[in-house]
């Protein structure tokens, strides 16, 4: 038996988004789950709208999602070359073998595919006009996911426009017979253009691949496919949030397949020994933004810490936040851990972290009110000062135990003191833990900010 070949085929007309990306993956599982080739291919045939800087966005993000390939632009291989621009003449010689066949004519400048059956003229009400229709036995496809399809194509179809530019059908079909593409793994969305693409193989006399259409994914609201136009869409985004490409996979993984064991959060090597057709689901796949943040924030939370310091430093770097990377480095790592487990993107980091780098940071007046408004603060902040005074600040639990004595000789509890205390320290009322923020500012900071807040 042939080895898996398998190819993702994007063109160069604009970002890449969450869709492409998906089909790339589950391309990519396959080959590496059955030890086939994974062919990068680029249909650049369409002059007017291509781009290089939209290529090199392929690039990147497939790279950046660890999603290498085998043959392709770059790596090169035996079948080149990969982008369709550049194989003009190999379109030439297969619309030649076809015309020699029989199988093609001219009408209206353009060159079409002649499909062979019986043929009558038809009145097409939809489209007001005469159509010349086909009788041919309808295409059976055994799809991989889908079992049984029947599609039936009937009327001969355009395959080089009048421009001289082969369209995609045929430049699809023939780059699949000359790669010797094993199985055609693509979008439920292309289910229609499958009889085309049959005829054109059985034309050609060349082996049929094995075709495999993976469901749509839905936008996270309403009804419809997801777009490139839609929230959360483009996998730039991502980069630029700070999202972790290994959670990114893992979350896109499972827009349309499963292991059937319940399991989300998985590794990537424990991904692809599972994939496989039998765990694509036929049903389409919504796209869930807040579930994607979930399973990042899963993923920073295990990052070993130099790793995660490391990556925070560089994201700084990237956004041009200055305050962090002008801290002492062992006060911003700090900083940095105590803030780990609370955030789902680098992208929240530098709000969320502010007022650790600055004394002139801003408190938050809806919730100075709504903390000043209840209770007795001024109290807990004149007891909580007393307290924090002489506290040992060798440790979180030291500090939360000398706040947590406080509280029980005053007949109250430690959440008696939580709000006030976070509102001085950070002017927000959310954080990292408390007793770490105390620990990492210091007694001298915690006590400024003590005043401050009293103050007002």
């Amino acid at each position: 038996m042939s080895p898996v070949r398998v190819r993702f085929a994007p063109s160069p007309t604009g970002f890449f988004h969450i869709g492409s990306a998906r089909t790339a993956l589950f391309n990519w599982l396959y080959a590496r789950h059955t030890g086939g080739v994974f062919v990068l291919r680029i249909e650049d045939t369409d002059q007017a709208r291509n781009s290089e800087a939209f290529l090199n966005v392929i690039y990147d993000s497939l790279t950046w999602l660890g999603m290498t390939w085998d043959e392709g632009p770059k790596v090169g291989g035996e079948f080149g070359p990969y982008r369709q621009s550049e194989r003009g003449p190999i379109y030439k010689e297969y619309l030649q073998k076809l015309t020699d066949a029989g199988r093609t004519y001219e009408k209206d400048g353009a060159v079409w595919f002649k499909l062979i059956g019986d043929r009558s003229e038809v009145f097409d009400e939809h489209r007001q006009k005469t159509v010349t229709k086909v009788a041919v036995a309808p295409s059976v496809i055994d799809d991989q996911i889908r079992g049984r399809v029947e599609r039936i194509e009937d009327e001969d179809f355009v395959i080089f426009r009048s421009d001289g530019n082969p369209v995609f059908h045929f430049v699809n079909v023939v780059d699949d017979i000359a790669m010797k593409i094993t199985h055609v793994i693509r979008g439920e969305d292309h289910l229609s253009n499958t009889s085309k693409h049959v005829e054109l193989f059985k034309a050609f006399g060349a082996p049929m691949p094995k075709f495999a259409h993976i469901p749509l994914i839905l936008k996270q609201n309403g009804p419809g496919k997801m777009s490139k136009r839609d929230q959360g869409a483009l996998i730039e985004e991502y980069q630029n949030k700070g999202y972790l490409p290994e959670a990114l996979v893992n979350f896109l993984s499972l827009l349309g397949w499963s292991p059937k064991d319940d399991r989300e959060k998985m590794a990537i090597a424990d991904i692809i020994a599972l994939f496989d057709f039998p765990g694509i689901n036929q049903s389409n796949a919504r796209f869930d933004e807040k579930k994607l943040a979930h399973m990042n924030m899963a993923y920073l939370l295990e990052l070993p810490v130099d790793d995660f310091v490391a990556r925070a430093r560089a994201y700084f770097e990237k956004h041009n936040v200055t305050s962090p990377l002008s801290a002492d480095a062992a006060y911003l790592r700090d900083v940095l851990l105590i803030s780990q487990p609370k955030i789902k993107s680098f992208e929240e980091l530098p709000a969320y972290t502010a007022y650790f780098f600055t004394e002139d940071f801003t408190i938050d007046a809806k919730v100075r009110d709504k903390v000043m408004g209840k209770g007795e603060p001024q109290a807990r902040m004149a007891e909580l000062t007393e307290t924090i005074a002489t506290a040992d600040f060798s440790s979180d639990t030291a500090i939360e135990e000398a706040i947590k004595a406080l509280a029980v000789s005053k007949g109250l509890g430690f959440g008696d003191y939580q709000s006030v205390a976070r509102l001085a320290v950070s002017g927000t009322n959310v954080g990292p833990s408390l007793t770490g923020m105390f620990r990492v500012l210091g007694r001298e900071r915690v006590l400024s900010r003590f005043a401050r807040l009293a103050a007002l």
